[in-house]
């Protein structure tokens, strides 16, 4: 019998489903998506899943926060350790260390929290096309080779004038989904809202610079990266990415982004610092 291929999205899922080696242990396979070292979402999404299987099902993620220590290597996969800081009466906290060849290449921290009533409030969601306008105004959904997510792009919010005319400010607005089905598993999601949230957010603060990604003469590294989960979510529908960055210097930018569902509610906020270089040229 001949064994049908799994789609990319399945692929994906099996990639954050990890391999449990002993007790706050586990292993997880790499993908190589062409860049110079491997996927920082990768690593998160497994960082994750790694943790969420420690806590009780009934307390979901509220907020990770990392360190990107070391280039990963995307022809080796990444043994995950769990530290059960805290099991508290309201909230469970863990620490992961991701290690490869013997040496941590990345950790983080996360939080989780049972559902509980409280105020409510959000920033409006930006006013602005839905997917299927931008498509039928004739965008193009941008897609990695082999890979699940989709990407269409909005025109910047705003634009700032300098003395050569005008250039883009360091903004950008997108729609993203994972083409595919998923079952309605709360946690699978944020494994996967985790991995996609890493996908564009860096590269924001080149907006104005006149450099563009992937750029020979450009270096750039993820430091860190924070994620805070507001509320479920559902990857496989289209979400909007609103970026910003506020700052960059000393060779190194910031990155914030909110994350909204067509409904207009505010899913999930992001941050990162990374290093942003110039490389010198002999």
């Amino acid at each position: 019998m001949t064994r049908t291929a799994a789609s990319p999205l399945e692929a994906l899922v099996t990639l954050l489903g990890l391999e449990t080696l002993e007790e706050n242990l586990f292993r997880g396979h790499s993908q190589d998506l062409g860049f110079p070292q491997l996927f920082g979402g990768q690593v998160l999404g497994q960082a994750l899943s790694a943790a969420t299987h420690t806590v009780p099902v009934e307390r979901q993620v509220h907020s990770l926060h990392g360190y990107f220590l070391r280039p990963g290597d995307a022809s080796k996969p990444v043994v995950y350790q769990v530290d059960n800081v805290r099991d508290g009466g309201s909230f469970t906290t863990r620490r992961i260390s991701a290690i490869q060849n013997g040496k941590t290449i990345f950790f983080c921290s996360a939080s989780f929290h049972g559902r509980e009533e409280g105020f409510e409030h959000q920033q409006a969601m930006p006013v602005g096309e839905s997917p299927e306008q931008l498509i039928e105004q004739g965008a193009k959904i941008e897609r990695y080779d082999g890979h699940p997510i989709e990407f269409l792009r909005l025109k910047p919010p705003e634009s700032s004038v300098t003395v050569e005319g005008q250039v883009a400010p360091p903004r950008q607005r997108l729609w993203f989904r994972l083409a595919g089905e998923l079952p309605e598993d709360n946690a699978l999601h944020r494994y996967l809202l985790t991995y996609s949230s890493d996908f564009n957010l860096l590269a924001t603060g080149l907006g104005g610079h006149g450099v563009r990604f992937g750029s020979p003469e450009l270096q750039m590294a993820s430091l860190d990266h924070s994620l805070w989960f507001h509320r479920d979510v559902r990857v496989n529908d289209w979400l909007l990415y609103e970026m910003d960055s506020p700052w960059a210097g000393g060779a190194r930018s910031f990155a914030r982004g909110s994350i909204y569902n067509r409904q207009g509610e505010l899913v999930a906020s992001s941050a990162q610092e990374g290093l942003t270089r110039l490389r010198q040229t002999p």
